[in-house]
């Protein structure tokens, strides 16, 4: 698929590129970034150039993963938010705000925004999110996001070499208001 742009009231949802790899290694500098996602640590000048110049546009082309960049009006680069492919139908979310830009409810807005694109443009039916328990921002984002909280799973993540229990929260369709592509019948 070929990338795209979303917008929000406050913020442009777009690819990323090379022009954006410093924003993004200046970001990833941050320790709690660095500290609560997947991203190598050091993060260095290398790992960002590989992700926006290879694992971001690999994505997108072979419809694994949807990687946009949450940007301010200014071109500021408050953040990333991606959704990748689990199977058919069952997509997971999953984000980062730069240090600047936390508390003004960015993440929450693209995260509702690109959840709506992969429910009505991907015939996603289920979002799953996953942090590392502990990790009460990313949470926080999630809950106000609308996602459900389903409970911990032991040993689910592997961080930096690390298993680790995480907590788990789904997000479906309905949840927004919006339809299922498929038929859901809930547990009595």
């Amino acid at each position: 698929m070929e990338p795209l742009t979303l917008a929000t009231g406050r913020l442009v949802l777009r690819t990323v590129g090379h022009q954006d790899t410093g924003s993004v290694y200046a970001a990833c500098q941050d320790p709690d970034i660095q500290r609560w996602t997947t991203v190598p640590s050091p993060y260095r000048p290398e790992h960002a150039r590989g992700f926006t110049e290879r694992i971001v546009p690999d994505g997108w082309a072979n419809d694994s993963m949807y990687t946009f960049g949450l940007f301010l009006p200014a071109g500021d680069l408050a953040g990333m938010l991606a959704v990748t492919t689990l199977s058919p139908g069952a997509g997971e979310i999953g984000f980062w705000q730069a240090k600047e830009h936390r508390g003004r409810g960015y993440v929450t807005e693209a995260v509702v925004a690109v959840s709506r694109w992969a429910f009505t443009d991907r015939a996603i039916d289920r979002l799953e999110w996953r942090a590392e328990v502990g990790n009460t921002a990313s949470r926080a984002v999630a809950q106000r996001a609308g996602f459900t909280m389903e409970g911990t799973l032991r040993s689910a993540i592997g961080n930096k070499g690390v298993r680790r229990d995480c907590w788990i929260g789904s997000l479906l369709p309905g949840d927004l208001g919006l339809p299922s592509t498929a038929p859901y019948l809930p547990a009595p």
